[in-house]
């Protein structure tokens, strides 16, 4: 098994008896999950490798913070504490946690009925209005990042081109890669000067909410999981960039009824307005214009785990841009 963990020693310190068997979970792209089962009984091993969340006095942090959601009610899966009391083991100079094993599978929008999709958005607002109260309050006064300046995504675009152009031997995907980033580039011409000002507060967000960090179990969900983007940042666009994910078709296009459902229990349960929900669009949609990462992934490292998502995605900002107002009023009626 590549990159196997050191079992026999993460047991040892959890006390969760002696390995049966380890297989590795698909899902994430981000971190290694593998699936536990050992003489004591089922559990979840999670290996935090990605250099940008894999700091344990981090980690340790988001673990408190799940403990807290529990406490409320909140459906997660907080981390089991080892002998020593501790929730994050280093061995080696990697960083783990075991968590219990939920039984459930993903869902994504389509799967959804209409009510569902209502309790979806109420679990969110629901989320965010309980990170509220149970995470610090000092550094709510922050002010939102300033959106993306279009003359660096320019720059950006004409760089992926080169890449395309380079790129041997040439094939469906530098050609679909090629079409969305002349599109790409019309657009921003088009709508440079609707790029989004600065000014709104943050809160308390779960960082990384879609499909994949959401089990059900039936039609309720189980456990929401992957805490490792935690932090500050605007509530109402984590609630227009899960929509996004969750409510996308495979033609680009997005569910509108079902987001209309899911927006209405989302500002109920967080308390949000209309008005922060509309500025949330307006910034989320800018943000699609002029972000890439799929692109960059696939040119700058060579890395195609996020490929199969590009034709929906990509098309989406299109679609999006042309059916603007009508995106809008989903989310705010």
């Amino acid at each position: 098994m590549p990159h196997a963990p050191p079992l026999g020693e993460l047991l040892r310190q959890y006390g969760a008896g002696s390995a049966v068997a380890c297989e590795p979970v698909d899902q994430g792209l981000l971190n290694r999950g593998y699936r536990l089962c050992t003489t004591h009984g089922r559990y979840f091993l999670k290996h935090h490798f990605d250099p940008e969340t894999a700091d344990p006095a981090a980690i340790a942090r988001q673990h408190r913070a799940t403990q807290r959601l529990a406490d409320l009610g909140v459906p997660v899966a907080p981390p089991l504490p080892g002998r020593d009391g501790r929730t994050v083991a280093v061995i080696g100079g990697h960083a783990y946690a075991l968590h219990p094993w939920i039984e459930g599978r993903h869902r994504h929008g389509g799967q959804l009925t209409t009510v569902q999709c209502g309790r979806l958005g109420a679990l969110l607002g629901v989320v965010h209005a309980s990170l509220e109260r149970v995470m610090p309050a000092h550094a709510r006064a922050r002010t939102e990042p300033v959106a993306a300046d279009p003359a660096d995504t320019f720059t950006l675009i004409d760089d992926l081109l080169g890449r395309v152009r380079r790129h041997r031997p040439a094939d469906s995907f530098d050609e679909l890669a090629r079409h969305r980033l002349l599109e790409r580039r019309t657009l921003l011409e088009q709508h440079a000067d609707r790029r989004p000002a600065r000014g709104s507060s943050v809160g308390w967000v779960h960082g990384d909410f879609h499909p994949f960090n959401l089990l059900y179990r039936g039609d309720a969900p189980a456990a929401i999981v992957d805490w490792d983007r935690l932090g500050l940042r605007p509530r109402a666009e984590e609630a227009v960039r899960a929509a996004a994910i969750f409510f996308v078709r495979p033609a680009g296009t997005l569910d509108l009824p079902k987001v209309r459902a899911y927006a209405r229990a989302y500002r109920r349960t967080a308390g949000a307005t209309p008005s922060e929900l509309a500025a949330a669009v307006h910034r989320v949609w800018w943000e699609r214009l002029n972000d890439f990462w799929m692109l960059r992934w696939h040119y700058e490292r060579g890395d195609t785990r996020a490929d199969p998502q590009f034709p929906a995605t990509s098309a989406l900002a299109v679609w999006w841009t042309r059916e603007y107002d009508a995106v809008c009023g989903a989310f705010v009626e």
